[in-house]
């Protein structure tokens, strides 16, 4: 298993509305809601590629396909998401964690807006993903293209410096 980067993370609230009045209102956090969705999030926050505020309702009807979160778990507080290579590293890399002695809370599946995941919940209660979101894999834009060829014009073999 060999997760590139941490894809999202966010937290998990029992109040949708109590979570914007905190992260949007108070800390002023650049989240959105996605149409057709019951979350707040955002990939324009430095320091990752995704932050959400998850509803327990909806991590339930995610996870179980119920809107209500089973009593015999404890209730989350907070995810993390290992992003792997492709769609075919999830599925190894959560037929591992299986082989490990951790039960899924779902197997690797293909969601509507293109992610395939897989989805584990530590004791603690941290719903933990294995994950592949295919933008978080495509090519920048323009303006990073040109910022990395800028990079790359300036290192100057010693060679070719003259030294």
């Amino acid at each position: 298993m060999r997760p590139r980067f941490i894809g999202a993370m966010g937290l998990i609230t029992s109040s949708l509305a109590k979570g914007r009045a905190l992260y949007v209102d108070a800390l002023g956090l650049p989240l959105r809601q996605a149409e057709g969705a019951g979350f707040l999030h955002s990939t324009r926050l430095g320091g990752g590629r995704y932050f959400g505020v998850w509803p327990l309702s909806e991590a339930a009807r995610t996870c179980f396909r119920t809107d209500r979160w089973p009593t015999d778990r404890p209730v989350p507080q907070m995810f993390i998401e290992f992003e792997m290579a492709n769609p075919a590293a999830v599925s190894a890399a959560a037929s591992e964690f299986e082989s490990k002695g951790y039960t899924p809370l779902h197997r690797p599946r293909t969601d509507p807006w293109g992610q395939t995941v897989a989805r584990f919940q530590t004791e603690d209660g941290v719903i933990v993903g294995i994950s592949y979101v295919p933008w978080m894999h495509r090519p920048a834009g323009p303006k990073a293209k040109r910022a990395r060829a800028s990079r790359r014009a300036r290192r100057v073999p010693l060679a070719r410096a003259g030294r």
